[in-house]
């Protein structure tokens, strides 16, 4: 890109630069603080990541030991224990809520589940395989607790990434458009101050040359004045002429050689 479009068309004043400067501090601040928010953002989002790998790891092996603690409820139980479970159930006992942290401006997510009431399959399976059930239930909650922290990790991230994005957008704007074009606008402002100033400085030198010219003009044309005066004066005061008069004032300005002293 050209000088030109590296910077703003403004007019060059001492205002005008004292505004690109209070503009680039501003901009250099804020490309600190966002770089900073960046910082952040990016340790946070390598933090999430490796609770997502380590959420993951471990969920593999709690599906596998629900899923097998339900096949292990309906060997035992039989296969109605289904349906048996789902006449006891009213309302979830298990519930899910958001909330929102704050990460360095940024919004995240979370996910929680809680409690709200008392399970009433307390009786179920009481015939056979009671215990089971219980280990089926307590396996699938463990379950849902996994499914429900990698559902907040996994939003988190997404939410994260895209605004480290963002982020990372704005401070190469900054850093690569924004305050070039302010630095380059204050040196053309300071070129142009200094130009104007440079001619500022010869026209002042060329006025006090002419003033100074016309000051010799009138001293010398005083000078020749006060002369002519003086010889018609001298030439009414002796009866001669006025050139005769002039010679006569010039004669002692003249050295004779003949005279020792």
């Amino acid at each position: 890109m050209s000088g030109q479009t590296q910077r703003l068309t403004v007019v060059p004043t001492v205002t005008m630069l004292g505004m690109m400067k209070a503009r680039l501090v501003g901009a250099t601040r804020g490309h600190a603080l966002l770089k900073k928010k960046s910082d952040a953002l990016t340790v946070q989002f390598r933090q999430i990541l490796k609770k997502i790998v380590s959420t993951k790891e471990s969920m593999g092996d709690i599906m596998k030991n629900s899923s097998f603690a339900l096949t292990e409820a309906k060997y035992v139980a039989g296969e109605n224990i289904k349906h048996i479970v789902l006449e006891n159930v009213q309302t979830a006992s298990l519930k899910v809520r958001s909330r929102q942290e704050n990460i360095a401006g940024v919004k995240l997510p979370k996910f929680e589940y809680f409690t709200e009431s008392d399970t009433k399959n307390a009786l179920t399976g009481l015939a056979r395989g009671g215990q089971q059930v219980q280990q089926c239930r307590a396996a699938y909650v463990k379950a849902i607790e996994v499914l429900v922290e990698l559902a907040s990790l996994q939003t988190s991230f997404l939410t994260l990434d895209e605004a480290i994005k963002t982020t990372n957008r704005r401070v190469n704007a900054l850093e690569n458009v924004v305050k070039p074009r302010l630095e380059n606008t204050i040196s053309y402002i300071k070129g142009e101050l200094d130009e104007l100033e440079r001619e500022d400085f010869f026209r002042l030198k060329k006025i006090q040359g002419y003033k100074k010219r016309a000051i010799e003009r009138q001293r010398a044309a005083a000078l020749q004045f006060a002369e002519e005066q003086f010889a018609e004066k001298v030439s009414l005061q002796k009866g001669i002429s006025v050139n005769a008069a002039h010679n006569l004032l010039s004669a002692p300005m003249e050295k004779d050689e003949d005279i020792i002293f």
